[in-house]
């Protein structure tokens, strides 16, 4: 007698891990960098650089990059920039058996700057941090059994989630910017924001095929130390070498950009009219393929005691791979900025989400978009302003019926904004939220591990009544009638006059044993 076992590699979802943490930092200005007079805007980048287990909890290590633009305070202002680097270490409590990889799922930022004096900077960053956490299940599933005994099985049928691929990999983008000809050629590059936007991910055969657009906005001097600004969508389009996959595959990656540079470059005439631009896109791919497999789950025999052992384990069925996207759009009144406010140069976002509920519609999402967008104002003094504010949203994501355990990977990222002048106190937002989301159906399984025959109890036998009259009850079904009287479900049906297997409360049957042992 052996078990027909197949394997099946998959991965398993913990419980994601919420941290916020704060660095506070005083800044001096380097001696190269000219007095500050005021802040015009600030942002701030986390890299994680490392992320480990030690022994209750994830410590995660980096660095946050920040950028303040500001005001000098010489008898003519101007714009200029500061940038630095603040190295973080961060302990996160987290229970785990040592079975589990821990990685970045979202990040989100907050960053204020103030000044001490015109030499010293305040600098005070908000970490946001979602640590999602994982680990490679190897089972082996028993599909059938080898018996010279006549054994009676159960199988249940299923469409698992096989896990083909899971790695890492990193993409990189190089392109140009040409200015046009209204612009002012480049002298010294002051502020600088890269994004992506609508990106499109699809499973070629053996590659991953990518395709998208990067917002870039670029502040600068001219040679004449004369401000000017330039804000442009550059597509972009490859692919990533990934044995493996095919085109029917389904997929959840994750991308961040990572490792932005621009450059000032030379055009064809020589003039410093050439913006080029360099960045990652960093992508951790989980890649499945759907398989049919079919589960023993229960036998019997006539002749003999089938006695075995299970493990109980949980697999998992798609349910959907979709992108969801949620529309916002809002009217902001802001009396603070009355008569001050001539062009909106450049606008920027980040999601928080503060709850995930699934319900039986689908995913019901609730958070706030954070918004911040620079300004030219109609002062030559203090051309230049920020403001910062929020949004909050509510989306459901839709999923009829949708079971109550599920397993769910959700990411999500600003995919358009735009904010506009609507009159001389107020700003229309309007954006695009995209929400990626993985769900499985998880499924409790009691998976064979091992069978042994025995005899049967003959005494015990004998005292059975041959024929039985029953009346089903909740609950049962042809299956479990014929394993506890000892026949077959086409014995049943044969007798009974049955086409199908269905059968309903209060039905009343008719069963021969039919034990050919004593027969």
């Amino acid at each position: 007698m052996e078990l027909i076992r197949k394997p099946i590699h998959y991965t398993q979802e913990g419980k994601s891990i919420f941290d916020q943490f704060y660095l506070d930092e005083d800044y001096n200005v380097p001696e190269q960098k000219e007095d500050i007079g005021r802040i015009i805007q600030g942002k701030a980048e986390l890299r994680a650089e490392d992320i480990r287990p030690v022994e209750n909890y994830v410590k995660i290590t980096g660095r946050v990059y920040f950028t303040v633009l500001y005001m000098t305070s010489s008898g003519d202002p101007r714009p200029a920039v500061l940038e630095g680097k603040l190295p973080f270490e961060e302990m996160i409590y987290a229970e785990s058996d040592g079975n589990e990889s821990f990685y970045l799922r979202n990040v989100r930022t907050e960053f204020t700057a103030s000044v001490v004096h015109s030499r010293k900077l305040s600098l005070r960053v908000m970490a946001e941090v979602e640590i999602g956490r994982e680990r490679i299940r190897d089972e082996e599933l028993t599909e059938n059994i080898e018996s010279d005994v006549p054994v009676c099985r159960k199988t249940r049928k299923m469409n698992l989630l096989r896990l083909t691929v899971s790695k890492k990999d990193t993409y990189r983008i190089k392109e140009e910017i040409t200015l046009p000809g209204t612009k002012e050629s480049i002298g010294q590059m002051l502020f600088t924001d890269i994004s992506v936007r609508k990106l499109d991910i699809r499973m070629g055969q053996d590659e991953v095929l990518l395709r998208g657009e990067m917002l870039v906005f670029c502040m600068y001097l001219s040679a004449e130390e004369k401000a000017d600004w330039i804000e442009q969508t550059v597509p972009f389009e490859g692919r990533v070498l990934c044995d493996g996959v095919s085109e029917n595959m389904y997929y959840h990656i994750q991308h961040t950009l990572e490792d932005t540079l621009s450059d000032i470059r030379m055009d064809e005439d020589g003039e410093m009219r050439v913006l080029g631009i360099e960045a990652a896109l960093g992508l951790r791919m989980n890649i499945y393929e759907e398989e049919e497999t079919e589960i023993l789950c229960d036998m019997y025999s006539l002749e003999q005691n089938c006695v075995f052992d299970t493990r109980e384990t949980v697999l998992e069925e798609l349910l959907m791979q979709n992108q969801s996207k949620c529309k916002v759009t809002e009217r902001l009144s802001l009396p603070e900025l009355k008569e001050d406010v001539l062009q909106i140069l450049h606008s920027q976002g980040s999601i928080q989400l503060e709850s995930e509920t699934n319900s039986p519609e689908g995913i019901r999402v609730e958070g706030i978009l954070h918004l911040s967008f620079l300004y030219l104002r109609g002062d030559d003094t203090e051309p230049y302003g920020s403001w910062q504010g929020m949004v909050p949203f509510s989306w459901l994501i839709e999923y009829p019926d949708m079971p109550e355990q599920v397993s769910s990977s959700l990411s999500y990222h600003v995919e358009q904004l735009a904010v506009t002048l609507a009159g001389s106190e107020a700003v229309e937002i309007r954006a695009i939220l995209s929400f990626d989301v993985f769900l499985r159906k998880l499924l409790p399984v009691e998976t064979i591990t091992d069978v042994q025959m025995e005899p049967l109890d003959m005494e015990a036998l004998f005292e059975q009544p041959g024929i039985v009259g029953h009346i089903v009850q909740n609950g049962e079904d042809l299956w479990s009638l014929a394993k506890k009287y000892m026949t077959t479900i086409d014995g049943i049906k044969e007798i009974n006059g049955l086409n199908d297997e269905k059968i309903s409360q209060g039905d009343k049957l008719l069963i021969f044993k039919e034990n050919v042992s004593i027969l």
